[in-house]
């Protein structure tokens, strides 16, 4: 059924919300997603939406997703589609795609810059803004009836766009005029300059159905990461109540509902919006909580004090027959019985509590690309599921390398802090990282260019400054692990070492741009490298290193050099050297199981006696 419809009919006491999934980069997150939607749709979604890729590069598992959803779920489906990437006749093939699949819902976008371009440019000369999109199927006697559109706007600007708010409203305007359906908004944290906004969108004459983007903060680090990406301007109370907390994640993502809650009620308030759409990040307890705190799930229970009578001896003042207002021994017990031989099966959570029996929580804090890699969420840094780490444009600072040498400089000058980012790390150095630099600094000048590391540590804290994460009351540890690019004379004098001196205490996975992977963690050997213990909860594994996951970040590392490359021209000594780094280096990721020395993995590594 087409949005529009399904607002049009809209019939509730509360306003209407969508939700927003990514399609997960392993099989495993995929299958885990559909079963995560499945239980999502019980809250009554008005319908769901999928998003495409930046650079289109997950539209096949995007149209998988989208129709299953669609097909075999009967979950209205929103498919995002992007001029990006997008060849002579394939949005024609996408859309195809799209109706064949029962799916009558477009978000027509302009899309992410392309791998490897500073700035947007289009494939196909007729699409180059969702503008374009628009008027395309609107053109188009195959596509104009079938589809329901909607367009992207930006509150607080578009982080590519230069244009001013004036400029933008035009373009929304022009996207409206030519046939769009709904709009649906860019994630913000100020209401009230959302509401200003609103309020000048309506008075441009734009009557288009606007759903405020929504998105309930998940973990400090992955709120600092969004933001810088969307360029979402958060008020100064905001950042200063998270800068008290950023340490006890529950905390924080307690604080996102409460947040979230907040902002919907200031805007919904105002009369402008009859609906919310939500970035679940693909994960489904934070939504959830927000719904419920906002008594918008149908069915959400109405407390009402009850009158508790200590012994069966008469009230004074009895209430009326049948009055659910008083609670007794008698008929507390009653209630108890009838409600747990009435629930079904399938609600009752058996013994032990596995991955199915907390379907909902288990990976409610994902790390990354260093999570479960069975997660829907596993890898996910931005909002649409992307690793956020894109070279869009080539930093001055990174310089322009012709030489090996060059390239272990700008490594080198990152540990130095004389850069503040390398095209793999978009962040300046950790205080964490800080505490090995000396070990850091010693690899890279031997050519070993790291990219990810933390030091060992046992029973600290959780609210330690430096390496406290998790719920206050607990302890953390980590077990030590960095990750290199190295020629492939050092992975195989690595290897041999381990081999012979290793002792079992050192795992490590090491593969190269055309496939090849070698390692010594068992089938199926999977190396939690970073764990906490808490009141009331089982262990805690934040951070997990196996086969799956440490493949899926090699396909990404190596992109990023073949995305730097592209760059520079063809033949030029720049692009030269990097393809030849991108085909010749090898990406190794080596973990110490003692942590409990912290010098473990570094003397092994750095023992004076060896030539790496």
């Amino acid at each position: 059924m087409k949005l529009s419809d399904k607002i049009g009919a809209h019939i509730s006491l509360h306003p209407f919300y969508t939700f927003e999934f990514f399609p997960p980069r392993t099989d495993q997150g995929f299958e885990n997603l559909i079963s995560r939607i499945s239980r999502l749709s019980t809250l009554n979604p008005i319908a769901i939406s999928v998003t495409w890729g930046a650079g289109g590069s997950t539209k096949d598992r995007s149209l998988d997703l989208a129709g299953l959803t669609q097909s075999e779920y009967g979950i209205d489906t929103i498919l995002h589609l992007t001029c990006t990437n997008m060849l002579p006749g394939m949005v024609d093939d996408a859309l195809r795609a799209a109706k064949a699949r029962g799916i009558q819902n477009i978000l027509a976008l302009r899309g992410d810059p392309p791998r490897g371009q500073e700035h947007w440019t289009p494939i196909d000369s007729r699409f180059t803004s969702g503008l374009d999109l628009v008027k395309y199927i609107r053109s188009s006697p195959e596509f104009s009836s079938h589809f329901c559109i909607g367009v992207a706007a930006y509150p607080e600007g578009h982080p590519d766009n230069d244009s001013d708010e004036e400029g933008s409203l035009d373009i929304l305007k022009q996207k409206v005029d030519a046939g769009a359906d709904f709009i649906v908004t860019q994630l913000f944290y100020d209401s009230d300059r959302f509401i200003c906004w609103v309020k000048k969108v309506r008075s441009r004459g734009i009557t288009a159905h606007i759903i405020p983007g929504v998105m309930p903060i998940q973990t400090y680090s992955s709120f600092l990461r969004v933001i810088k990406l969307c360029g979402a301007q958060v008020p100064p109370e905001i950042m200063a109540d998270l800068d008290t907390i950023r340490h006890d994640d529950q905390l924080v993502k307690e604080y996102g509902v409460r947040l979230a809650v907040d902002i919907i009620r200031n805007i919904t308030a105002a009369g402008f919006v009859s609906g919310i759409h939500f970035c679940t990040l693909n994960l489904e307890k934070s939504v959830q909580l927000v719904l419920e705190n906002l008594q918008w799930v149908d069915g959400s229970p109405v407390v009402r004090n009850k009158l508790i009578a200590d012994s069966p001896a008469p009230l004074i003042h009895p209430p009326l027959p049948r009055s659910d207002l008083v609670v007794t021994p008698s008929n507390a017990t009653a209630t108890a019985e009838i409600a747990l031989t009435s629930k079904s099966t399938s609600e009752i959570e058996p013994p032990g509590r596995g991955e199915l029996n907390s379907a909902a929580t288990w990976d409610d804090f994902p790390n990354g690309r260093f999570g479960d890699y069975k997660s829907p969420a596993f890898g996910a840094q931005d909002q649409w599921g992307g690793l956020g780490i894109n070279v869009h444009a080539v930093q001055p600072h990174w310089g322009d390398p012709t030489t090996v040498e060059e390239l272990t400089e700008l490594f080198q000058a990152y540990l130095d802090s004389k850069v503040s980012t390398t095209p793999f790390s978009s962040l300046p150095l950790s205080s964490e990282s800080e505490t090995i630099l000396d070990s850091l600094k010693k690899l890279t000048s031997k050519g070993l260019w790291t990219v990810c590391s933390q030091p060992a540590i046992e029973n600290v804290s959780s609210t330690d400054e430096v390496f406290g994460w998790g719920p206050r009351g607990g302890f953390v540890s980590q077990k030590g692990f960095v990750e290199f690019f190295a020629e492939e004379r050092i992975v195989d004098q690595i290897e041999q070492k381990i081999q012979k001196e290793g002792n079992g205490w050192v795992h490590f996975f090491a593969a190269n741009f055309q496939g090849e992977c070698r390692t010594n963690v068992p089938e199926g050997g999977r190396n939690a490298v970073t764990w906490g213990v808490f009141p009331g909860q089982e262990i805690v594994q934040t951070t997990i290193i196996e086969r799956e996951s440490f493949l899926t970040w090699k396909d990404e590392a190596f992109s990023i050099w073949a995305e730097w490359t592209s760059f520079y021209a063809p033949d030029s000594p720049q692009r030269t050297l990097l393809d030849k780094v991108r085909k010749e280096r090898w990406l190794v990721s080596i973990v110490h199981h003692d942590f409990k020395r912290t010098d473990a993995l570094w003397s092994f590594l750095l023992n004076e006696g060896d030539h790496l």
